[in-house]
């Protein structure tokens, strides 16, 4: 497969400027997109992006509002959030005329369809070259060349590589897999745990609380993975055990704070919701159609909507019946 010199990133967000910069650091020729046409010419004017602030953007980077523009690069880098994901690629879609190389950068699933990233990609996009990436990554850190390891995963093995030589770096390590399944459900499943292990903290526990429900909460994804056919050595890695601690142990995390806010009796914050706020439902609704335990999804799925309070939640939890470890 040839060499990919192009990249585009969708999103002209904190994690899109992130991987702008790593993109151009590690040589390629890079344009930014910002759906609004303003946003787009003050970054370009003056090379700062409000929403990461202090990061300075490389010169060499070309800041656009043009979708027809982006869409020309040889790897697009979607850098939306998850429920946004579809309404990008709807628009991108009709500029790709051959096949490209469209790769996810959101951890969840499609609130309604339950649709994973990837399949997202697929159907919105007949031409796209659906990948994911995914890992244990702060934007702030990223940008600023801290060292982070990622996963990135593409159903060929040959892609996922490409993409891997094309986006890595010293200080940005990318992983190549084809356990696409796996990767979304690590990444997925973990911003749910986060916002309990949030909770946990919130509540003040204590660490063993944090320690038990982040190790038992890792068990239930892996059980889940398992379920849809991941593979064991991606739930365990960067995408999943990685993820899920990093996310579970720093209030940088968007869902680890919501947990925090939720388990203080705080209202969550108005605006935006942290991903996991939408996937807890669907994963739920997921696995029970699977057949599988998660008792922490699922409990966290209840408070959010309302229908179990912390207290309750917290009970229902330690008043399980004991069983062998899984």
């Amino acid at each position: 497969m040839t060499g990919f010199q192009s990249v585009a990133v969708i999103g002209a967000g904190a994690w899109g400027t992130a991987l702008a910069t790593v993109a151009a650091r590690a040589g390629r020729d890079v344009t930014l997109w910002a759906r609004n046409a303003e946003h787009a010419a003050r970054i370009a004017a003056t090379r700062d992006n409000p929403r990461l602030p202090g990061v300075r953007l490389a010169p060499e980077i070309v800041v656009t509002g043009d979708l027809a523009t982006a869409s020309r690069a040889d790897i697009i880098l979607v850098a939306t959030p998850a429920q946004h994901l579809r309404g990008a690629v709807n628009m991108l879609a009709p500029h790709l005329a051959k096949p490209v190389a469209v790769v996810a950068c959101a951890k969840g699933i499609e609130y309604g369809t339950h649709k994973f990233m990837t399949d997202v990609i697929a159907e919105a996009a007949p031409h796209a070259q659906p990948a994911i990436l995914s890992g244990p990554s702060f934007a702030d850190d990223v940008a600023r060349g801290l060292p982070t390891a990622v996963t990135l995963a593409a159903r060929d093995e040959a892609l996922a590589s490409a993409l891997v030589q094309a986006l890595g770096s010293p200080t940005f390590r990318p992983y190549h897999s084809t356990d696409i399944r796996g990767v979304e459900i690590g990444g997925a499943a973990k911003n749910v745990l986060a916002i309990a292990a949030g909770i946990v903290v919130g509540r003040s526990l204590g660490a063993s609380a944090l320690a038990a429900l982040t190790t038992r909460g890792f068990s239930e994804l892996a059980r889940f993975g398992r379920a849809c056919g991941a593979r064991a050595e991606t739930l365990s890695g960067l995408s999943g055990l990685g993820d899920l601690l990093l996310s579970c142990s720093t209030a940088q995390s968007r869902n680890f704070a919501l947990g925090i806010t939720l388990g203080r009796g705080e209202a969550a914050p108005a605006g935006k919701l942290a991903e996991g706020a939408f996937t807890a439902p669907v994963l739920v609704e997921l696995a029970a159609a699977g057949n599988v335990d998660m008792p922490v999804a699922q409990a966290v799925a209840a408070i959010l909507d309302g229908k179990l309070t912390i207290d309750a939640a917290i009970e229902g939890l330690l008043t399980r019946p004991f069983k062998a470890e899984q």
